[in-house]
């Protein structure tokens, strides 16, 4: 009998979307399901992003260079000039989606049986691009006590082995919204320092940030050949199916190594290249409107979240997704129980099981991410469902 290769067998589901089978089936039965399982903004992509894709003039649609079109790269640099990052052109490598730049990162840099330290919870495809490359993730426990902030500096240090090769952040974060201080990224500078480590920093929430500004890992000094960052215009200009993203790095070394599997590709994808360039465009203050509405969004499902009895959300500082404990047995049991057994006033609400963002066994049995990426009406029925739900679980603790 033929068999499926142990990669195969040990690639992990995406606990963001396992559920889904059986959302559709409550949908049939006619029950609104609000969806805060997953990061899909229903923020309008922009207008010029739009058009400049329906309004372009070429007769054929051709491959374009493996890094991505040069016109891109270059509006990429004036972009990331204007936080404060300062690349060049040859220094970015367009992607797939961030997704794409995360894979080219563990392949260009590690090899197989090597380790990442990774704070958990952390964003769960991490998991399979690790055993995509082979890699062995290590995780290292932030906790919901303190809104998940950066583990002791100890702690890494007893984690690290003569396989460590790098630390992989996501700020601000994903899944618990936690934004990383100037003070706790200088911490992971002495760090990779001293144990000569790669420090992969995925940005995809960077414009997202509600008290103080994010901290990139390019803004730390003396480390150009160490940092690594992924980046996305997926969440940034709500263009999720455009799938582009951005492997940027000053490590000449890398970038050669990345550029080959870049070229096995053959190149990232042309539309959404042509989107990607337009977005940069845009006028100054349009982020100050997106970071308005998604902030008036958290307050409003923090807020409600510690009104119910026995939850518990710290406040994030920036991205839009919050963690909240709940006061339930088991949150793999609860969210499907949620979607099959449950409705108030026919409407139901589809959360992300928390276990699925850790690494260590066991951990997040009573905590759920939600994405904040619904106007505030649905945000409020959706929490009005929760409410009832946790009256009604039988599994309630």
């Amino acid at each position: 009998m033929l068999q499926i290769s142990t990669r195969g067998k040990q690639m992990p589901a995406s606990p963001i979307r396992k559920l889904v089978p059986y959302a559709e089936t409550a949908k049939k039965k006619g029950i609104t399901v609000y969806h805060l399982n997953i990061g899909q903004p229903d923020i309008e992509t922009p207008q010029q992003v739009l058009d400049a894709v329906r309004h372009s003039n070429f007769k054929v649609l051709e491959y374009s260079h493996s890094a991505g079109n040069e016109s891109y790269r270059k509006k990429l640099v004036q972009y990331y000039s204007s936080v404060g990052i300062h690349v060049n052109h040859h220094q970015i490598i367009v992607t797939t989606g961030g997704s794409e730049a995360i894979l080219f990162g563990f392949m260009a840099c590690l090899d197989a049986g090597d380790e990442v330290i990774i704070p958990e919870p952390f964003y769960a495809n991490y998991n399979g691009f690790a055993v995509s490359a082979g890699v062995k993730v290590v995780p290292i426990t932030s906790h919901i006590e303190n809104g998940f902030a950066l583990p002791p500096i100890e702690e890494f240090e007893k984690k690290i082995t003569a396989k460590t090769k790098a630390i992989v952040i996501c700020n601000p974060n994903n899944p618990t919204g936690y934004n990383y201080s100037e003070a706790e990224m200088n911490q992971l500078k002495n760090i990779i320092l001293k144990h000569n480590l790669y420090l992969f920093s995925d940005e995809a929430y960077r414009e997202f940030t509600y008290q103080g500004k994010q901290y990139s890992a390019m803004h730390l000094t003396d480390v150009d050949d160490n940092v690594i960052i992924m980046d996305t215009i997926s969440k940034r200009y709500s263009a999720c199916g455009g799938r582009i993203g951005a492997f940027v790095t000053k490590n000449q070394q890398v970038l050669d190594a990345a550029m080959k599997f870049a070229q096995a590709r053959l190149s990232p994808p042309s539309f959404a290249q042509i989107s990607g360039e337009a977005a940069v465009d845009l006028p100054a203050n349009y982020f100050d409107v997106t970071k308005k509405e998604y902030q008036s969004r958290r307050d409003l499902i923090v807020k409600r979240l510690n009104e119910m009895e026995g939850v518990f959300c710290p406040n994030p500082g920036g991205a839009f997704y919050a963690m909240a404990k709940l006061p339930i047995d088991d949150s793999d049991k609860f969210c499907q129980w949620l979607l099959e057994n449950f409705s108030y006033n026919n409407q139901t609400v589809m959360l992300a099981p928390a276990t699925g963002f850790y690494g260590t066994e066991g951990l997040g049995k009573q905590e759920v991410r939600l994405a904040y990426v619904l106007n505030k009406e649905a945000i409020n029925n959706a929490m009005n469902c929760l409410q009832e739900a946790l009256k009604q679980y039988p599994g309630r603790k």
